[in-house]
């Protein structure tokens, strides 16, 4: 509906209710402690898919610079292949981190708002990069902010589940290594 133009705002209100849903449904579970390893495994994936369809929609009208699109689908890809890796080391999938919490968190209010296009702001003029919409002196809707922190979060967070998953594959290997001294 978003990338045809038919109507931004029932795209927008589509989008807005398919990620608070997303979000209650995280918060009644931990709340009523009904959190399952199907939630565990869906509820990133569904993440993604929320992600994706905002970034897609955003780069097919222009309104998000490829490059966004390419950092935020990479780094989900490496994520996923980072977790079917770690499935030889342990079954469990790896706790979801409080910074990848934001991070999500940043990027949908950043899309929704984008998808809204309001409030446009003046650029910041730090840059005359085309490719940095808001930080250059272009005109752009304040979403285009909480996508840079979610970005940046989302870098955080890549880096926080890289750790984590080198200590998991060394806590394997020294496991292993132990059973066979014994």
């Amino acid at each position: 509906m978003f990338a045809t133009g038919k109507d931004r705002y029932v795209a927008l209100t589509f989008y807005a209710i398919a990620a608070l849903t997303d979000f209650l449904d995280g918060k009644v579970a931990r709340a009523t402690h009904t959190v399952s390893w199907v939630g565990k495994i869906m509820d990133p994936i569904m993440d993604r898919v929320l992600l994706f369809a905002g970034v897609l929609g955003l780069m097919l009208t222009g309104e998000l610079p490829p490059w966004i699109a390419a950092f935020v689908i990479a780094r989900d890809a490496y994520l996923a292949w980072g977790a079917w890796f770690l499935q030889r080391y342990r079954r469990r999938p790896v706790d979801v981190v409080y910074v990848g919490k934001v991070t999500t968190a940043l990027l949908m209010a950043g899309f929704c708002d984008l998808l809204l296009d309001l409030p446009v702001v003046n650029g910041l003029g730090i840059t005359t990069a085309s490719w940095l919409p808001g930080l250059n002196s272009t005109p752009s809707a304040i979403g285009i902010f909480f996508v840079y922190a979610g970005l940046v979060c989302s870098t955080v967070t890549t880096i926080i589940y890289t750790r984590k998953g080198f200590a998991i594959r060394d806590a394997w290997r020294a496991k292993q290594e132990a059973t066979r001294g014994e």
